[in-house]
């Protein structure tokens, strides 16, 4: 240990991430505290890591984590997360930004002051290239271009900020790529609730939380879009075909447009979500290279409304993942299952799960194997509840006595089980 250069020591300290860890560690002797101050590069305050956070006065915190930061040089991952502890003077976060703001490239910001403080006023104009607030409120954004001229990542949590201001601040970024928004405060100008976003560099985007009329993006470059736990009249994406991720996750949803976005798309997740299954086809029908496919927990808007493996082998030629889960219905499942001839021939992974055990589900794996000649690996997904009566315990040793004959049939096929 006395041979290792102390920038190798620095790197060491800073892969430790937690302050007290880091304080602990430099004690060691002389060479590593010249580390800590000359090489560390990454410092964590965060008040789940260490429950002393919450027996020390607001004072003593301020003071513990000023003499910490200040005896350091050259900071470069600054995170400070201090959800449950009580407001901090705005004096004290001034002086650490203002110390590290020259050398940081990664803000992590979830502090509550009195009075607030400014952080796009702070850490603007700086090399800062992650920012991620929360619990904040930003106001007043000043439509400055290149206020982050270095910023690649951008993300709100719980944080209070107007549509306008929001749209300013993406604008301010000119080489964002990544944007989450989680549970935000929108305020808005008018009685309808609509944002309306652009960016030409952002590649991944991730909305949580957000209950609103209109959400339009306009994003030229965009490759992931994540929607979770989202109630929308209308989301729009306007795009050049880049996207190639998109996933909805327990989102209420009039309308969904993504244009022409899709011929590009490699993968489409969407679960717990309610699908107009003929409008959804159409949207995701042009996307010849879609690679992995999974409709979990959804429900059909029409009950007649039917996922046709014909249709999905024909428009889906790269298809390897498939993951399916929702109700099934016995004449609509015979006519997704026997419809046409055509094979999943590329698709190595099935994922299928149920919800009630009965034979329809037996025979749409049945169903499947036989549409899928080069299948590898098959995936059931089930909920089995503890309290059984007799008949039921029957009607589950019947299930899988049927699974078990079957799989014989296909040696060749990893079969696993997975229950909730």
């Amino acid at each position: 240990m006395e041979e290792l250069p102390v920038e190798v020591i620095g790197n060491i300290l800073s892969r430790l991430g937690g302050a007290r860890d880091v304080v602990i560690a430099s004690a060691t002797c002389r060479k590593w505290r010249e580390a800590c101050r000359r090489h560390l590069h990454t410092l964590s305050f965060n008040s789940n890591d260490w429950p002393v956070y919450h027996d020390l006065s607001t004072s003593c915190l301020e003071i513990l984590i000023t003499q910490t930061i200040f005896q350091t040089t050259g900071l470069q991952g600054l995170s400070i997360l201090m959800e449950d502890v009580e407001e901090f003077s705005a004096s004290a976060v001034i002086a650490w930004l203002m110390y590290t703001r020259e050398t940081l490239r990664r803000l992590h910001y979830n502090v509550h002051t009195t009075p607030g403080v400014n952080i796009l006023e702070l850490c603007g104009r700086q090399k800062l290239e992650t920012l991620f607030l929360s619990h904040n409120s930003i106001t007043g954004v000043e439509p400055n271009f290149q206020r982050f001229p270095c910023l690649k990542s951008l993300a709100l949590s719980y944080v209070s900020i107007s549509a306008l201001d929001l749209n300013l601040l993406l604008t301010a970024c000119p080489k964002v790529e990544v944007l989450e928004l989680v549970n935000p405060e929108i305020a808005m100008s008018d009685a309808q609730a609509t944002i309306e976003l652009c960016s030409s560099t952002l590649k991944s985007v991730y909305i949580e939380a957000i209950s609103l009329d209109k959400f339009i993006l306009e994003a030229d470059s965009i490759e992931c879009l994540h929607l979770k736990d989202c109630a929308l009249e209308l989301f729009e994406l306007v795009g050049k075909g880049t996207l190639k991720h998109f996933k909805l996750d327990d989102v209420s949803l009039i309308h969904l447009d993504i244009g022409e976005t899709v011929d590009n798309l490699e993968i489409v997740d969407i679960s717990n979500f309610t699908i107009v299954w003929p409008r959804f086809y159409h949207m995701i029908s042009k996307s010849s290279k879609l690679r992995r496919l999974r409709l979990w927990d959804v429900v059909f808007d029409d009950e007649e409304d039917v996922v046709d493996l014909e249709t999905i082998a024909d428009c889906f030629p790269q298809l390897s993942h498939l993951s399916l889960s929702y109700d099934l219905k016995d004449a609509v499942l015979h006519y997704g299952l026997h419809h046409g001839n055509s094979n999943l021939e590329n698709v190595v992974v099935l994922e299928l799960g149920w919800t009630v055990i009965n034979d329809l589900f037996s025979h749409w794996v049945e169903g499947l194997l036989k549409r899928c000649p080069n299948l590898k690996k098959l995936i059931l997904h089930g909920i089995i509840s503890e309290a059984k009566s007799h008949e039921e315990c029957q009607i589950l040793s019947d299930f899988f006595s049927y699974l078990f004959k079957l799989t014989r049939k296909y040696t060749a096929v990893d079969v696993q089980f997975k229950f909730d």
